[in-house]
């Protein structure tokens, strides 16, 4: 894929070039590092906890697919689409700990697709967003500074920075499952 890639909107095509490109790129080389660390892998492999961590493959998936969601609906809905973390209550949290496994009810092909359809649609929004400098403040969390705000911009890349450290922490999984590396 090169930097110039073509891409399609709205029924015209163009030629996307210079910051969208390198954004999409970086995403698009992080995301298939982290989908790499699965391949070959039973839905059972993919449940494994292989380190002291609490993390699996498939979990860090899912986890992955909904910060990548939950970004993109931030940037075009504003905080309102991602709730009060200060208000979490116990079962908000343990739903939230539930987002780091693969249930039994699902497989790593399903969290796979969704994982390509999420990758999907924040591709198209890097492509078609107006302006990467529109910003809006950031909801309210622990960890977030009081009063704080982000641009579409800043956001998409926290959106690639949570990907490469996901997935390294994918590759350490991985090769501690079966020796197997995502590059080496």
């Amino acid at each position: 894929m090169s930097v110039n890639e073509m891409i399609t909107t709205g029924g015209t095509t163009g030629t996307l070039t210079g910051e969208r490109a390198d954004l999409r790129e970086m995403l698009r080389r992080h995301r298939e590092f982290l989908r790499t660390t699965t391949r070959g892998l039973t839905d059972d492999q993919a449940r494994l906890r292989t380190t002291a961590s609490e993390l699996c493959l498939g979990g860090l998936i899912k986890h992955v697919t909904g910060v990548e969601k939950g970004w993109a609906d931030f940037i075009l809905e504003g905080p309102s689409s991602m709730g009060d973390f200060t208000a979490m209550t116990e079962d908000d949290w343990a739903e939230r700990a539930a987002e780091f496994q693969l249930l039994p009810d699902e497989t790593l092909a399903g969290v796979l697709d969704a994982y390509a359809d999420v990758a999907a649609r924040t591709d198209d929004l890097v492509a078609t967003l107006p302006d990467l400098d529109a910003s809006h403040p950031l909801p309210k969390a622990p960890w977030f500074e009081e009063g704080g705000s982000w641009s579409a911009r800043r956001t998409l890349l926290h959106i690639i920075a949570e990907t490469a450290q996901h997935s390294g922490h994918a590759d350490i999984i991985r090769e501690s499952l079966d020796g197997a590396k995502t590059m080496g």
